[in-house]
């Protein structure tokens, strides 16, 4: 993974000095809460409900084992021994002291860490594959080309102070894993009959209120111009994004309004000013960076271990269970990627104590190179596990509740922190999560289910993705209570689409029954091999609404 040079680390330890002292100005009054607000946000720190909350970046979802025990450290040492992984892969801490949070982000520069641009009006972290660089169907590695945008995004100062926040998300991979359609740009690297890398390059995409897929606005653009294609983009969307009104300030509104082809006609003419200028990508500036993520030196596995664990795999259910959920194949035979499961009952989902960060990082290091990743389902994964020691992983994930052969199902829920935490929620987001699993435990019903992605927010930013779940569920205030609209048919991937809103929308405690109820329809209407979504997409809304509002 990608190690800062003497620059990065430069630049990092100057931001920290710089807060430092502003937070010192702030509270000591000679800077009021107006002043302080952009440059807290800048820098990751956000006021929730009951308490100051740092968003820790951690760039397209990758980690190193010392990183991850940096981050348990601080939850135990400034926070309460706690701290929730994402959907975009960055780590929030929920109740850091404001006075701790310079000395917390000078303890993430000592790890080549930092929380800039998690939050703010600027270019967000970047996200991809949790699989990059391991995947069966990868095409190309996005990894390179996701650290060349952080570093191009990173302090861009023409980008600082955009109409709202931006999101890009990359993929390299026949099945999209990381969404790019319902990103403010999405990037699809391919590669031509020369082999040389080319980008799709996807806009307007995004939830929240307004939810839209993206639109193509190039196909085959060359690799060398990825930064300054980019760069055109976002000026024309800083230019004439809307600033009067937040809720339309987001480039889809903006590519919508335009429409695709006058959008791209924009594009292109800020682009002639940009193409084969300074930013312009050469072969040693990629190499550069691609040479910070080479394969480890693996091992082999032998034929005879591999088998062993196949047989196991039939004679443990337990461990079979686990096999067919939570462990993904990988381009290296012998080898798997291993998916932990961050939802467990009783917790929030994403939720990970610093105990269980130190002993996850211990795992990284002793079965996958010292490395693992965050998943968009805010889930962690290790990426290189030799099939021979998957046996003693799986044993030592079960002691650490990290072994729920759920990944995939129902249990394996998306849900952002809601009202329990989030000034911005009109509902409370967890209780209902925590409801769901307990009521769809029973793991022979889960898989008989199939893949099922049911995604929860608290709000209409859209933070738990609800608009592409399978089943979405969205927390709405009606007169100071809470209630929950319940949508179908939304999807991620290759077919993204938009679910549809069920009707009126429900208590907390009747969720789980209309969970229930809809499960109902699929199972007596689903044909054989079909999944929820095929299903769905089959007979549509109406059945599903006629059974849960008799």
């Amino acid at each position: 993974m990608y190690r800062y040079d003497a620059h990065d680390q430069t630049l990092v330890n100057e931001r920290v000095e710089q807060f430092r002292d502003q937070m010192a100005r702030y509270l000591a009054g000679r800077l009021s809460e107006e002043e302080f607000l952009p440059l807290r946000v800048q820098n990751g720190l956000y006021v929730q409900r009951y308490a100051p909350m740092l968003r820790i970046a951690i760039p397209y979802g990758m980690l190193a084992a010392y990183q991850l025990r940096k981050l348990g450290d601080l939850a135990r040492d400034y926070d309460r021994g706690y701290g929730h992984f994402t959907t975009r892969t960055n780590l929030q801490l929920n109740w850091p002291k404001l006075e701790t949070v310079p000395d917390m982000l000078a303890e993430l520069a000592s790890v080549q860490m930092h929380a800039i641009q998690t939050s703010g009006n600027d270019i967000r972290n970047t996200t991809t594959d949790q699989f990059a660089g391991v995947a069966e169907d990868e095409e190309v590695d996005p990894r390179p080309w996701c650290e060349l945008i952080r570093q191009w995004s990173t302090f861009h100062p023409e980008f600082a102070y955009l109409p709202r926040k931006f999101k890009i998300a990359v993929t390299g991979a026949e099945e999209d894993r990381a969404a790019i359609q319902v990103h403010d740009v999405g990037l699809r690297l391919w590669r031509d009959g020369d082999g040389e890398v080319r980008v799709k390059v996807l806009a307007g995409g995004g939830l929240g209120r307004t939810p839209m897929i993206g639109e193509v606005v190039r196909e085959d653009l060359p690799w060398q111009h990825l930064l300054t294609y980019l760069e055109a983009l976002v000026r024309v969307y800083n230019q004439f994004g809307r600033r009067d009104n937040k809720f339309k300030a987001r480039i889809k509104i903006l590519v919508k309004a335009l429409g695709i082809e006058e959008f791209r006609r924009r594009v292109d003419e800020e682009w002639a000013h940009l193409k084969e200028g300074p930013q312009t990508l050469t072969r040693e500036s990629v190499e550069r960076v691609a040479a910070h993520f080479v394969d480890p030196e693996r091992r082999p596995v032998a034929e005879e271990a591999i088998a062993r664990v196949e047989a196991l795999r039939g004679e443990n259910r337990a461990f079979g269970r686990f096999m067919t959920n939570n462990v993904q194949g990988h381009k290296v035979p012998g080898y798997k990627a291993v998916t932990l499961s961050l939802k467990r009952h009783g917790h929030s989902p994403g939720d990970v104590t610093a105990e269980q960060m130190h002993q996850v990082a211990d795992l990284a290091d002793e079965f996958s190179f010292g490395e693992l990743r965050v998943t968009h389902e805010q889930n962690l994964v290790l990426s290189d596990v030799p099939m021979d020691r998957l046996e003693e992983l799986w044993q030592r994930l079960e002691a650490l509740g990290m072994a729920n052969p759920t990944v995939g199902t129902l249990a394996d829920l998306i849900c952002c922190p809601g009202g329990d935490y989030c000034a911005l929620a009109n509902a409370k987001s967890i209780p209902v999560a925590q409801a769901i699993q307990e009521r769809f435990e029973d793991l022979d019903f889960l898989y008989d289910l199939g893949p099922l992605d049911l995604n929860i927010s608290g709000c209409m930013n859209a933070c738990g993705h609800h608009h592409v779940g399978h089943i979405g569920i969205l927390g709405v205030d009606k007169k100071g209570e809470e209630w929950y609209q319940v949508s179908l048919g939304g999807a991620q991937g290759n077919a993204a689409s938009l679910g549809k809103i069920l009707g009126p929308s429900f208590s907390r405690d009747a969720v789980p029954d209309v969970i229930d109820t809809l499960l109902k329809v699929y199972v007596g209407e689903r044909h054989d091999g079909e999944t929820f979504l095929d299903t769905y997409r089959r007979i549509g809304l109406k059945p599903f609404k006629e059974r849960v509002y008799a």
